[in-house]
């Protein structure tokens, strides 16, 4: 059994901070239970473009408002407290909060904590070996 504050994760390597948001990672690759959960929060004002090209991501907004728009289809939705979306055709996207904008994510496969977006907004694909894991050597 796994509990764990988010006190616990600030200002450690699973609180990720960048220009447009901050990203506490809970749960992450290594605990080995096929997914990572975060808490992230995109601040008011401004714009990010990502694409998961390697990622399922379902983001469940509990707090702000943004508007969300999928780049491929020019499709735009307001976001709000209760509303959640799935990007399961690793959809490109912007996200445009209009306030400080409070979401709780889940991402398959899960994050290691240690991607970057690139250029295109994408997460790279690290498989990491699990706290449980261990290696056998023949």
């Amino acid at each position: 059994m796994i509990v764990r504050s988010l006190d616990e994760v600030n200002d450690t390597e699973r609180d990720i901070r960048h220009g447009n948001w901050r990203s506490r990672r809970v749960i992450l690759a290594k605990e080995g239970v096929g997914f990572s959960f975060h808490e992230t929060v995109l601040y008011a004002g401004t714009e990010t473009t990502m694409w998961y090209a390697n990622h399922i991501e379902l983001v469940h907004c509990i707090e702000g408002e943004a508007e969300l728009t999928n780049e491929e289809t020019g499709e735009k939705h307001i976001i709000t407290p209760g509303t959640l979306y799935l990007l399961n055709g690793h959809e490109k996207h912007t996200v445009r909060p209009k306030t400080d904008f409070r979401v709780l994510c889940v991402f398959n496969p899960p994050v290691t904590g240690r991607e970057v977006h690139d250029e295109n907004g994408v997460y790279p694909l690290i498989v990491e070996q699990t706290e449980d894991e261990s290696t056998t050597v023949a």
